[in-house]
């Protein structure tokens, strides 16, 4: 069993990996960058204050740090010392021989599973929990969809590594979620009863704080396109 969903891995991994561009290859290069989505980070932080008030928004700050956190250190520090699953551009993995990478960038020795998927997932399910719209939810997983991509597209991480990275943020939001939102209801009382569904939502991102963080991510994209031609 575990032979075969390996086989199936690097089946869809050589696949995927084999679509290489000069564009994309520098356009992929920027977008896994963490530090180029700090601004974008920033209106996140911006939105979540504007729209839920500063008490109640530095502590679903301080829950989303830990969520990410805990997905993290999960995924680096206790799963992947334990499955010691080579990255496919490890150069001690005969794979590698066929995984096409950008600039030699080939990451750590590890890769199972990708905190890159992981705390993407982590941050888009918790921001879209916090606001239940459409527009919130198709701007964040669209954004972590294509930062997991980019890790396989590197040849870094095999698709399992991001299925199950996303799986482990996606938990861990959840896990961080519950308890803050009900603890967020008693930092600020408000009209909501305290009895009312868990996964129902107060806070609505203002149109001018969504437009914030639409046009910052937009700006993001358009500087790595730039960079990328």
């Amino acid at each position: 069993m575990i032979e075969s969903l390996n086989s199936l891995d690097t089946s869809i991994f050589l696949f995927f990996n084999g679509i290489h561009s000069t564009f994309f290859d520098r356009f992929m290069m920027l977008f896994t960058d963490r530090f180029i989505w700090v601004p974008f980070y920033a209106f996140i932080a911006f939105a979540v204050v504007r729209s839920c008030g500063w008490r109640r928004g530095l502590f679903y700050l301080a829950a989303i740090g830990l969520a990410i956190t805990l997905t993290d250190q999960t995924c680096a520090s206790i799963i992947r010392p334990m499955a010691e699953r080579m990255r496919p551009s490890n150069l001690m993995n005969p794979l590698s021989e066929f995984a096409r990478v950008v600039d030699d960038y080939r990451g750590g020795d590890f890769g199972f599973p990708s905190c890159h998927a992981a705390n993407s997932f982590s941050l888009a399910v918790f921001i879209t929990l916090l606001f239940p719209r459409w527009r919130v939810g198709a701007l964040m997983f669209g954004w972590a969809l294509l930062n997991s991509y980019s890790r396989l597209y590197l040849g870094v991480h095999y698709p399992g590594d991001l299925f199950i990275g996303s799986l482990i943020g996606v938990a861990f939001a959840f896990i961080c979620w519950v308890p803050a939102r009900l603890i967020a209801r008693r930092i600020t009382p408000s009209s909501t009863s305290l009895t009312a569904p868990i996964f129902s939502i107060t806070p609505r991102c203002p149109v001018s704080a969504f437009t914030l963080m639409l046009a910052s991510m937009l700006t993001t994209v358009v500087y790595i396109i730039l960079f990328s031609i």
